[in-house]
Protein backbone atom coordinates (compact mmCIF):
# COMPACT_ATOMS: atom_id res chain seq x y z
CA UNK A 1 0.00 0.00 0.00
CA UNK A 2 1.37 3.40 -1.00
CA UNK A 3 1.94 5.55 2.11
CA UNK A 4 0.01 8.81 2.44
CA UNK A 5 2.28 11.79 1.84
CA UNK A 6 2.14 14.57 4.40
CA UNK A 7 2.30 17.72 2.28
CA UNK A 8 3.44 19.81 5.25
CA UNK A 9 6.47 17.51 5.44
CA UNK A 10 6.96 17.75 1.67
CA UNK A 11 6.95 21.55 1.88
CA UNK A 12 9.42 21.47 4.79
CA UNK A 13 11.71 19.17 2.78
CA UNK A 14 11.53 21.46 -0.29
CA UNK A 15 12.36 24.52 1.82
CA UNK A 16 15.34 22.78 3.49
CA UNK A 17 16.66 21.65 0.07
CA UNK A 18 16.33 25.14 -1.40
CA UNK A 19 17.82 26.94 1.64
CA UNK A 20 20.67 24.42 2.04
CA UNK A 21 20.52 24.10 5.85
CA UNK A 22 17.92 23.31 8.48
CA UNK A 23 18.73 26.52 10.36
CA UNK A 24 18.03 28.76 7.34
CA UNK A 25 14.85 26.82 6.52
CA UNK A 26 13.69 27.05 10.15
CA UNK A 27 14.21 30.82 10.07
CA UNK A 28 12.25 31.13 6.82
CA UNK A 29 9.42 28.86 8.01
CA UNK A 30 9.43 30.37 11.52
CA UNK A 31 9.59 27.00 13.25
CA UNK A 32 12.18 25.62 15.64
CA UNK A 33 15.17 23.71 14.27
CA UNK A 34 14.52 20.58 16.42
CA UNK A 35 10.92 20.49 15.21
CA UNK A 36 11.98 20.86 11.57
CA UNK A 37 14.66 18.16 11.89
CA UNK A 38 12.11 15.80 13.45
CA UNK A 39 9.59 16.47 10.67
CA UNK A 40 12.26 15.79 8.03
CA UNK A 41 13.23 12.51 9.71
CA UNK A 42 9.56 11.49 9.86
CA UNK A 43 9.15 12.32 6.16
CA UNK A 44 12.18 10.18 5.23
CA UNK A 45 10.80 7.32 7.35
CA UNK A 46 7.46 7.56 5.54
CA UNK A 47 9.13 7.46 2.12
CA UNK A 48 11.60 4.79 3.19
CA UNK A 49 14.57 6.60 1.62
CA UNK A 50 17.28 9.00 2.79
CA UNK A 51 16.83 12.41 1.17
CA UNK A 52 20.00 14.07 2.48
CA UNK A 53 23.56 13.05 3.27
CA UNK A 54 24.48 14.61 6.62
CA UNK A 55 28.08 15.90 6.52
CA UNK A 56 28.79 17.72 9.81
CA UNK A 57 26.36 20.67 9.71
CA UNK A 58 25.92 20.55 5.92
CA UNK A 59 23.18 18.75 3.99
CA UNK A 60 23.64 17.38 0.48
CA UNK A 61 20.77 15.93 -1.51
CA UNK A 62 21.03 12.22 -2.26
CA UNK A 63 19.99 10.94 -5.71
CA UNK A 64 16.54 10.14 -4.24
CA UNK A 65 16.50 13.62 -2.69
CA UNK A 66 17.18 15.25 -6.07
CA UNK A 67 14.26 13.36 -7.63
CA UNK A 68 12.00 14.26 -4.68
CA UNK A 69 12.94 17.94 -5.01
CA UNK A 70 12.04 17.96 -8.72
CA UNK A 71 8.65 16.42 -7.94
CA UNK A 72 7.99 18.75 -5.01
CA UNK A 73 8.59 21.81 -7.17
CA UNK A 74 6.08 20.50 -9.71
CA UNK A 75 3.51 19.64 -7.02
CA UNK A 76 3.57 23.08 -5.39
CA UNK A 77 3.67 24.83 -8.76
CA UNK A 78 0.46 22.98 -9.69
CA UNK A 79 -1.04 23.91 -6.31
CA UNK A 80 -0.47 27.59 -7.05
CA UNK A 81 -1.94 27.10 -10.51
CA UNK A 82 -5.05 25.42 -9.04
CA UNK A 83 -5.61 28.40 -6.75
CA UNK A 84 -5.36 30.84 -9.65
CA UNK A 85 -7.82 28.75 -11.75
CA UNK A 86 -10.35 28.63 -8.90
CA UNK A 87 -10.19 32.43 -8.64
CA UNK A 88 -10.34 33.02 -12.43
CA UNK A 89 -6.83 34.46 -12.43
CA UNK A 90 -5.11 31.64 -14.23
CA UNK A 91 -2.27 32.46 -16.58
CA UNK A 92 -0.41 29.41 -17.90
CA UNK A 93 3.03 29.22 -16.27
CA UNK A 94 5.93 29.20 -18.66
CA UNK A 95 8.39 26.32 -18.35
CA UNK A 96 11.67 27.38 -16.78
CA UNK A 97 15.25 26.93 -17.98
CA UNK A 98 18.38 27.69 -15.95
CA UNK A 99 21.54 28.33 -18.00
CA UNK A 100 25.02 28.93 -16.61
CA UNK A 101 28.08 30.34 -18.39
CA UNK A 102 31.65 31.19 -17.50
CA UNK A 103 32.52 34.89 -17.52
CA UNK A 104 34.87 34.14 -20.41
CA UNK A 105 32.07 32.95 -22.72
CA UNK A 106 31.26 35.65 -25.30
CA UNK A 107 27.91 37.28 -24.62
CA UNK A 108 26.82 36.90 -28.24
CA UNK A 109 27.06 33.10 -27.81
CA UNK A 110 24.76 33.31 -24.78
CA UNK A 111 22.39 35.54 -26.76
CA UNK A 112 22.25 32.99 -29.59
CA UNK A 113 21.58 30.22 -27.06
CA UNK A 114 18.73 32.16 -25.46
CA UNK A 115 17.14 32.92 -28.85
CA UNK A 116 17.39 29.24 -29.80
CA UNK A 117 15.66 28.24 -26.55
CA UNK A 118 12.78 30.66 -27.24
CA UNK A 119 12.38 29.11 -30.71
CA UNK A 120 12.02 25.67 -29.10
CA UNK A 121 9.36 26.86 -26.65
CA UNK A 122 8.24 30.02 -24.84
CA UNK A 123 9.99 29.80 -21.48
CA UNK A 124 11.36 31.77 -18.54
CA UNK A 125 15.17 31.68 -18.53
CA UNK A 126 17.48 32.22 -15.58
CA UNK A 127 21.08 33.13 -16.51
CA UNK A 128 23.96 32.65 -14.08
CA UNK A 129 27.63 33.54 -14.55
CA UNK A 130 30.54 32.47 -12.39
CA UNK A 131 33.61 30.31 -11.92
CA UNK A 132 33.76 26.68 -13.19
CA UNK A 133 33.55 25.04 -9.75
CA UNK A 134 30.60 27.20 -8.69
CA UNK A 135 28.61 26.50 -11.83
CA UNK A 136 29.45 22.78 -11.81
CA UNK A 137 28.10 22.47 -8.26
CA UNK A 138 24.82 24.02 -9.43
CA UNK A 139 24.71 21.71 -12.47
CA UNK A 140 25.46 18.50 -10.55
CA UNK A 141 22.91 19.36 -7.86
CA UNK A 142 20.28 19.85 -10.62
CA UNK A 143 19.73 23.50 -9.74
CA UNK A 144 20.96 24.30 -13.27
CA UNK A 145 19.97 22.66 -16.57
CA UNK A 146 22.88 23.48 -18.89
CA UNK A 147 26.30 25.11 -18.61
CA UNK A 148 28.34 26.82 -21.35
CA UNK A 149 32.08 26.52 -20.81
CA UNK A 150 35.50 26.41 -22.44
CA UNK A 151 36.79 24.35 -19.52
CA UNK A 152 36.09 20.60 -19.39
CA UNK A 153 36.26 18.92 -15.98
CA UNK A 154 38.42 15.81 -15.77
CA UNK A 155 38.72 12.76 -13.52
CA UNK A 156 36.07 12.27 -10.87
CA UNK A 157 34.74 15.81 -11.52
CA UNK A 158 33.64 14.65 -14.99
CA UNK A 159 31.56 11.75 -13.70
CA UNK A 160 27.90 12.03 -14.70
CA UNK A 161 28.54 15.03 -16.99
CA UNK A 162 27.82 15.06 -20.73
CA UNK A 163 29.65 17.72 -22.80
CA UNK A 164 28.87 18.60 -26.42
CA UNK A 165 31.11 20.82 -28.54
CA UNK A 166 29.16 23.77 -29.99
CA UNK A 167 31.97 25.76 -31.63
CA UNK A 168 35.72 25.73 -32.25
CA UNK A 169 37.38 28.90 -33.53
CA UNK A 170 40.91 30.14 -34.22
CA UNK A 171 42.49 32.49 -31.67
CA UNK A 172 44.24 35.75 -32.57
CA UNK A 173 45.84 38.70 -30.77
CA UNK A 174 43.82 41.91 -30.90
CA UNK A 175 44.71 45.44 -29.85
CA UNK A 176 43.77 49.08 -30.32
CA UNK A 177 44.75 50.63 -33.70
CA UNK A 178 47.96 52.06 -32.17
CA UNK A 179 49.29 48.47 -32.04
CA UNK A 180 48.62 47.89 -35.76
CA UNK A 181 52.35 48.06 -36.62
CA UNK A 182 52.85 44.81 -34.64
CA UNK A 183 51.40 42.93 -37.60
CA UNK A 184 54.87 43.17 -39.14
CA UNK A 185 57.12 40.49 -37.75
CA UNK A 186 54.30 38.65 -35.94
CA UNK A 187 54.54 36.65 -33.70
CA UNK A 188 57.98 37.92 -32.57
CA UNK A 189 56.66 41.51 -32.63
CA UNK A 190 54.32 40.92 -29.64
CA UNK A 191 57.22 39.84 -27.41
CA UNK A 192 57.39 42.18 -24.40
CA UNK A 193 54.15 44.00 -25.32
CA UNK A 194 51.55 44.57 -22.54
CA UNK A 195 49.08 41.69 -22.48
CA UNK A 196 45.71 41.05 -20.86
CA UNK A 197 45.38 37.29 -20.53
CA UNK A 198 42.72 34.80 -19.41
CA UNK A 199 43.19 33.09 -16.04
CA UNK A 200 44.08 29.42 -15.68
CA UNK A 201 40.38 28.61 -15.25
CA UNK A 202 40.25 28.33 -19.04
CA UNK A 203 41.87 25.88 -21.41
CA UNK A 204 42.90 28.81 -23.61
CA UNK A 205 45.44 30.03 -21.04
CA UNK A 206 47.17 26.65 -20.94
CA UNK A 207 47.29 26.46 -24.75
CA UNK A 208 48.54 30.04 -24.87
CA UNK A 209 51.43 29.24 -22.48
CA UNK A 210 52.45 26.37 -24.76
CA UNK A 211 52.33 28.66 -27.83
CA UNK A 212 54.46 31.26 -26.02
CA UNK A 213 57.16 28.69 -25.27
CA UNK A 214 57.18 27.36 -28.84
CA UNK A 215 57.58 30.87 -30.28
CA UNK A 216 59.95 32.13 -27.54
CA UNK A 217 57.71 35.09 -26.72
CA UNK A 218 58.49 37.25 -23.67
CA UNK A 219 55.27 37.74 -21.69
CA UNK A 220 54.50 41.16 -20.20
CA UNK A 221 51.26 40.42 -18.35
CA UNK A 222 49.52 43.52 -17.03
CA UNK A 223 46.22 41.88 -16.12
CA UNK A 224 44.54 38.45 -15.89
CA UNK A 225 40.76 38.15 -16.10
CA UNK A 226 38.07 35.72 -17.13
CA UNK A 227 35.65 38.47 -18.10
CA UNK A 228 35.89 38.78 -21.88
CA UNK A 229 33.87 42.02 -21.93
CA UNK A 230 36.30 43.66 -19.49
CA UNK A 231 39.32 42.42 -21.45
CA UNK A 232 37.98 43.88 -24.70
CA UNK A 233 37.23 47.18 -22.97
CA UNK A 234 40.81 47.35 -21.65
CA UNK A 235 42.17 46.55 -25.11
CA UNK A 236 40.00 49.24 -26.72
CA UNK A 237 41.43 51.72 -24.19
CA UNK A 238 44.95 50.90 -25.43
CA UNK A 239 46.05 49.14 -22.24
CA UNK A 240 47.33 46.02 -23.99
CA UNK A 241 46.79 43.09 -26.33
CA UNK A 242 44.22 40.35 -25.79
CA UNK A 243 44.18 36.81 -27.24
CA UNK A 244 40.65 35.73 -28.06
CA UNK A 245 38.60 33.70 -30.53
CA UNK A 246 38.23 35.47 -33.86
CA UNK A 247 34.42 35.68 -33.75
CA UNK A 248 34.54 37.28 -30.28
CA UNK A 249 36.00 40.55 -31.57
CA UNK A 250 34.14 40.84 -34.88
CA UNK A 251 31.98 43.78 -33.77
CA UNK A 252 34.93 45.76 -32.36
CA UNK A 253 36.98 45.14 -35.52
CA UNK A 254 34.14 46.31 -37.79
CA UNK A 255 33.78 49.51 -35.70
CA UNK A 256 37.53 50.15 -35.89
CA UNK A 257 37.98 49.83 -32.11
CA UNK A 258 40.32 46.81 -32.39
CA UNK A 259 42.61 45.42 -35.07
CA UNK A 260 43.75 41.85 -35.51
CA UNK A 261 47.51 41.59 -34.96
CA UNK A 262 47.95 37.95 -35.96
CA UNK A 263 46.50 34.47 -35.50
CA UNK A 264 48.07 31.95 -33.15
CA UNK A 265 48.76 28.83 -35.20
CA UNK A 266 47.49 25.69 -33.46
CA UNK A 267 45.58 27.58 -30.75
CA UNK A 268 41.77 27.35 -30.73
CA UNK A 269 38.97 28.14 -28.38
CA UNK A 270 36.32 25.44 -28.12
CA UNK A 271 33.03 25.94 -26.29
CA UNK A 272 30.86 23.17 -24.85
CA UNK A 273 27.33 22.72 -23.58
CA UNK A 274 27.39 20.46 -20.52
CA UNK A 275 24.45 18.67 -18.95
CA UNK A 276 24.38 16.46 -15.88
CA UNK A 277 22.92 13.00 -15.57
CA UNK A 278 19.39 13.16 -14.17
CA UNK A 279 16.28 11.02 -14.21
CA UNK A 280 13.90 13.85 -15.05
CA UNK A 281 15.37 15.99 -17.81
CA UNK A 282 14.21 19.50 -18.66
CA UNK A 283 12.67 18.96 -22.15
CA UNK A 284 13.79 22.39 -23.43
CA UNK A 285 17.34 21.75 -22.21
CA UNK A 286 17.38 18.36 -23.94
CA UNK A 287 16.26 19.81 -27.30
CA UNK A 288 18.63 22.77 -26.92
CA UNK A 289 21.61 20.51 -26.39
CA UNK A 290 20.67 18.31 -29.35
CA UNK A 291 20.16 21.14 -31.84
CA UNK A 292 22.26 24.17 -30.81
CA UNK A 293 25.52 24.80 -32.62
CA UNK A 294 27.30 28.06 -33.42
Amino acid sequence: MTPWINYHHLFYFKTIAEEGTVSKAAEKLRVGQPTLSAQLKQFEDTLGVQLFDRQHKKLALTEQGKVALDYSKGIFRMGSEMYEVLHDRFKPLKPSLHLGALDSVPKQIILQLVKHAYRISPCQITLSEGKPDELLRELVSHRMDLMVTNFLPTGTDAKGLYPKSITKKNVAFYGAPKFKSLRRGFPTSVSGQPMILPTYDSRLRQDLDHWVKLNKIELNIICESQDISLKKLMAINELGLIPTATHTATGQVLRGELVEIGQLQGVHEELYLISAQRRIENPIAAKLKDSFIV
